[in-house]
Formats: structure tokens, C-alpha cells, sequence
């Protein structure tokens, strides 16, 4: 745990190097003037959504662009012959991206609170947020494997946010109302998301609930082996080895 939490304060030094954590605060703040901008009073059933789209995307454009950042310093290429451990490499950076999106919500349930009406369970919501975050955390890993330069990553995430984001936030504003195509949406790991920051906000059905944590940890267990079993490729891919 100490080798995570000296690779954590790491991570946040580079995030604080590249104004990524900046630019991560300004989202947050963004994320606060969309709302401001919104008439509605009571934000109980807004804000599940808002950061539906920040612990996905966030998280997954976060191991993108620092590892990136780390592959022109030659960074990727240190961790093949350096004591660190990739297991925990890999969880310093998830853990990185939880804490970011954790101060997100922090943020904004700070401004609804103080300013607007909010009846939410707190608990339930950082909960769903740490599970969604750390596997879109893995996905960012997936996606920047397979990704030759940032652009090639940002194609990657429009089609991820196409084909599995796009469905479950039209059925959330009530574009998609059909039962039947409700419940093949709990196919795609958004909905299950979606889910479970939907249940801080009122009582889902039962099974519903637990569908969407099982989902998500079994999901987040099979990506972590993979994302596991193919960094050294991809470290030497990059190293130019």
C-alpha cells in the first residue's frame, strides 16, 4: 500500500506537471455552470447524469494522456528494467482517477447543496463512482493498447461513447422509453453505471441494483487481468524494443 501511495503522489505530481489536474478542476467547474445554468431546484435526478458522463470520460481520457505523456519521456521504457511493480503501477493510476473524480463530486454536490435542493444518498453516490471510475480507468488502458497516437485514442472513446454511452444517456433524459430495449441496455457496462448512480438518487428494483455491482465487478476483474497481461507488450511496443 505505501508503494501505491508513493506512486500516487507521483501521479499527481505529473497530472499537476502537465495541467492535467487543472484542466480536470475546470471541468468540475463547468460541470457546476451547466447546472447554474439549469432552472431546475431540486438536482436529485440531474446529477447522477453529470457524473455519469465525468466518471466515464474522464477517466478513460486521464490514462490516455498520461501515458502518452510518459511514452515521449521515455517513462514507459524505465518500467521495464525499474523495481516497480505494474500491478501497481496500474492501480496508482486508477486510484489517481477515482480521487479526481471524487473531488468532481465533491464539488458538485458542494453547489447543489449550498445553492440549490439535493436529496441523494452521499454514500451511495462516491460508492458508484469509485466502481465506475476504476473500470473506465481500465478501459482508458484497453483503449490506449490499442491506440498509435492521441488522436487514434480520441477516435476510440467517440465510438465507445457511440455504441455504449449514447443509448443509456438517451433512456436516462427519457428518449428511449420501450421496456424491451431498457433491458437490453443492461448488456453495456453504462447502463449498469448508470444504475447504480441512479440508485443514490431513489430505490431502484432490487435485482436491478445487484445486477449493476456484479456486472461492474466482474467486468472490472476480467479488464484488470487483461489490461495485467498486456502491459509488457505494450511497454516494449513503445520502448521501441
Amino acid at each position: 500500500m505505501n508503494s501505491i501511495a508513493i506512486l500516487m503522489a507521483g501521479e499527481m505530481q505529473r497530472l499537476k506537471k502537465y495541467n492535467i489536474l487543472s484542466a480536470s478542476f475546470t471541468v468540475a467547474l463547468l460541470w457546476i455552470g451547466v447546472l447554474a445554468l439549469t432552472d431546475i431546484q431540486d438536482l436529485s435526478m440531474i446529477l447522477p447524469l453529470v457524473l455519469f458522463l465525468d466518471a466515464t470520460s474522464m477517466a478513460m481520457v486521464l490514462i490516455g494522456v498520461t501515458m502518452f505523456y510518459e511514452k515521449e519521456e521515455g517513462t514507459i521504457k524505465t518500467l521495464l528494467v525499474s523495481p516497480i511493480n505494474k500491478v501497481e503501477y496500474i492501480l496508482a493510476k486508477t486510484a489517481t482517477n477515482i480521487f479526481s473524480n471524487l473531488i468532481t463530486l465533491a464539488l458538485v454536490y458542494a453547489y447543489a447543496r449550498i445553492f440549490r435542493e439535493i436529496n441523494i444518498n452521499l454514500a451511495m453516490l462516491a460508492a458508484a463512482v469509485i466502481l465506475i471510475s476504476f473500470f473506465h480507468s481500465l478501459v482508458g488502458f484497453v483503449l490506449t493498447y490499442s491506440s498509435r497516437d492521441f488522436t487514434s485514442l480520441l477516435v476510440g472513446m467517440v465510438k465507445y461513447t457511440v455504441v455504449l454511452m449514447v443509448p443509456v444517456i438517451l433512456e436516462q433524459v427519457g428518449l428511449i422509453a420501450d421496456e424491451t430495449l431498457s433491458n437490453l441496455l443492461f448488456a453495456l457496462p453504462t447502463k449498469a453505471s448508470m444504475v447504480m448512480l441512479n440508485a443514490a438518487a431513489h430505490t431502484p428494483e432490487l435485482w436491478e441494483l445487484l445486477l449493476a455491482i456484479g456486472y461492474l465487478v466482474v467486468a472490472s476483474a476480467i479488464l484488470f487481468v487483461y489490461v495485467l497481461r498486456k502491459f509488457d507488450e505494450y511497454a516494449v511496443k513503445e520502448s521501441g524494443v
